[in-house]
């Protein structure tokens, strides 16, 4: 017998008209040829010819499937109580920020220029150029990256120490206001007056 909470499950995503098509597909599929095995992408090619060949009557069916679907989401997430995404915890502005790695420093070197020889680029594929290229350099020609970024970790782990530092002695006075707020100081504390 359980005591606690029931558990409720998040309500199951409603699903497109397309993948409505596809489960009633390989359901048929199944059962009229039940001993044949086809792999995945071999399914899919069939299921994605077989949609474009059906007609926009058939294509209607599939379609109401899904809006009553959607509909039956949107009523189930509505009743939904279930946990509540976390919460991002805020970055203190002061700490320190983490150094870059030696791709990341190779990459912001050669950013510029390959924008500036593909102007159409968008910044994902800048960024697979770069990682390619990056991938064809040897480790004598990423060694001056890696240097660099080793020192900026070293910097960054000094910082880091201070700043844990600063910040812990900024605990400490703020502890130390609150007791003498409320009338309690450490000599107070230590003779166990109030």
């Amino acid at each position: 017998m359980n005591m606690g909470k029931e558990i409720q499950l998040r309500p199951k995503a409603n699903v497109s008209s397309y993948i409505h098509f596809l489960l009633n597909y390989r359901n048929k599929f199944k059962e009229q040829q039940p001993n044949t095995y086809l792999g995945f992408k071999e399914f899919s090619r069939k299921c994605s010819e077989k949609w474009r060949s059906i007609s926009k009557h058939e294509k209607a069916k599939y379609e109401a499937l899904a809006k009553l679907d959607k509909a039956r989401y949107q009523e189930e997430m509505m009743n939904y109580v279930g946990k509540k995404k976390k919460k991002r915890r805020k970055r203190d502005p002061q700490a320190p920020r983490r150094p870059p790695s030696s791709f990341l420093l190779f990459c912001q070197e050669h950013y510029a220029q390959l924008k500036r020889e593909n102007p159409n680029w968008s910044v994902v594929q800048v960024a697979k150029a770069s990682g390619k290229m990056w991938s064809a350099k040897t480790d004598a020609e990423k060694q001056p990256y890696e240097q660099k970024a080793a020192l900026l970790r070293a910097k960054y782990q000094e910082e880091l120490e201070i700043y844990r530092k600063q910040r812990n002695a900024r605990k400490g006075l703020k502890g130390l206001a609150k007791n003498q707020h409320r009338g309690k100081t450490d000599s107070d504390k230590a003779d166990g007056s109030n």
